[in-house]
C-alpha cells in the first residue's frame, strides 16, 4: 500500500530555500539508522485575513524545547524560524497547510552516539485535510485499546517529540487498522490510560472534562492545552487525573485531541459503543471552539494565531523577506 505525498514547490533548508526535488538526505545519516531526530507538526489555517498558523510560537518552543533534550544545537534562534516558517507559507501560496519543522542528524558517526553527525534543520509544508477524513470530524471513529504499552517513564523522554518516539505508535496504528480500527488508544506500563498512537485523549463524564494527567509516557500536547484552556472559557470543570482502562467503556463521551487529528470523536472502543454511540455536545462545543478560533470565526482571546501575511497601517501586505536566500539545485 503506497500513497502519493502532495509536493509544495519550497522547502527551507539550514537557512535557505531549495526546491522539493532537492531536498535529499544520504542513507549513512545517522537518522536512517538510529531515529535520530525531532520535529513540530503545525497547522495553518484558512481565515478571512488570510492564511493563520494555530500556536505556532508555543510549537517551535518545544521544537526548541526537544533539541536541548537531545543536545542537537539547531543553529537558529526562535524568532528566525518563525520568519521562515512564514515565509515558505508565503512562497508556496497556500492558504492552508500542515506545516513540520524536522531536525535529524547527519552523516558522521557510525555508532550510536550521534555527536560526531551534523545536525541539518528543515521546515517544510503541504496541504494536508482531516487526519482521519471528514468523516471521522463528524461522525467519530471505532477504536481499540492497543496490545503495544507506552513506554515506562525515564525511558524515553517523552516531552520532546522525537521521530524514534513514534515507532512504537506505528504498531499501534498498524496492528488497529488490521484489525478494523481506524485508531489505537495505548495504555502506560502501569495499565492506566495514555492516549492515542499519536494524539491526546479527552473523557467526559457527567459535564465534566477528564484528560490522563502527564506522568512520563505521553506527549503534553499543545492541541490539548488548547481545548483545556477553552473547556474553562466555556465553564466546564477540566480534571487531569489517572484514568483506568475500564473507564473507557463508561464515559458519556470521548475524542482525541491532536494537531493532526484536530478534535476527533471516539463512538466506540472495542466494539463497545461510547454513550449513544456518536459525537456527544461537549465534544461538538469544542470541536467547534477551537475550529472557530483557527479559521478567525471566533475572537482569538489567547493570542494563538499568526497570521501569514501580517496587515501593517496601511492596509499593504507586508513584504517577503529580501535576505532569505535561494538555492538551486541538489546539495
Amino acid at each position: 500500500m503506497t500513497a502519493t505525498f502532495p509536493r509544495t514547490e519550497w522547502i527551507w533548508r539550514d537557512g535557505e530555500f531549495i526546491h522539493w526535488d532537492d531536498a535529499r538526505i544520504h542513507v549513512m545519516s545517522h537518522v536512517v539508522h538510529y531515529g535520530s531526530s525531532i520535529f513540530e507538526g503545525i497547522r495553518t489555517y484558512k481565515t478571512d485575513q488570510g492564511p493563520a498558523v494555530l500556536r505556532l510560537q508555543d510549537h517551535l518552543k518545544r521544537f526548541q524545547n526537544s533539541a536541548r533534550i537531545y543536545r542537537m544545537d539547531l543553529g537558529f534562534d526562535l524568532e528566525k524560524l518563525e520568519e521562515a516558517c512564514l515565509e515558505l507559507i508565503r512562497r508556496n501560496e497556500l492558504d492552508s497547510c500542515y506545516l513540520r519543522p524536522l531536525s535529524f542528524r547527519g552523516v558522521g558517526a557510525a555508532g550510536v552516539d550521534p555527536r560526531a553527525s551534523p545536525v541539518h534543520t528543515y521546515l517544510i509544508c503541504w496541504p494536508w485535510g482531516a487526519y482521519l477524513g471528514a468523516e471521522a470530524l463528524e461522525q467519530g471513529v471505532e477504536v481499540c485499546v492497543s496490545s503495544w504499552s507506552r513506554p515506562a517513564p525515564n525511558t524515553n523522554p517523552t516531552l520532546a517529540k522525537a521521530g524514534g518516539h513514534y515507532v512504537n505508535g506505528q504498531l499501534m496504528k498498524m496492528e488497529a487498522g488490521v484489525n478494523g480500527y481506524s485508531e489505537a488508544i495505548a495504555l502506560s506500563p502501569s495499565g492506566l490510560v495514555s492516549e492515542g498512537s499519536g494524539q491526546n485523549l479527552f473523557l467526559v463524564r457527567n459535564g465534566c472534562l477528564i484528560t490522563p494527567r502527564v506522568d512520563g509516557s505521553m506527549l503534553s500536547g499543545i492541541t490539548r492545552d488548547c481545548i483545556m484552556t477553552l473547556a474553562r472559557d466555556e465553564g466546564i470543570t477540566v480534571l487531569e487525573e489517572m484514568v483506568p482502562r475500564e473507564a473507557l467503556y463508561t464515559v458519556d463521551e470521548l475524542f482525541f485531541s491532536g494537531t493532526a487529528a484536530e478534535v476527533t470523536p471516539i463512538r466506540s472502543v472495542d466494539r463497545i459503543p461510547v454513550g449513544e454511540g456518536k459525537p456527544g455536545p461537549v465534544t461538538k462545543l469544542l470541536q467547534s471552539a477551537i475550529l472557530d478560533v483557527a479559521h478567525g470565526r471566533r475572537p482569538d482571546r489567547h493570542g494563538w494565531l499568526t497570521h501569514v501575511h501580517p496587515r501593517p497601517a496601511g492596509g499593504e501586505v507586508e513584504e517577503a523577506a529580501d535576505e532569505v536566500s535561494v538555492a538551486r539545485g541538489a546539495s
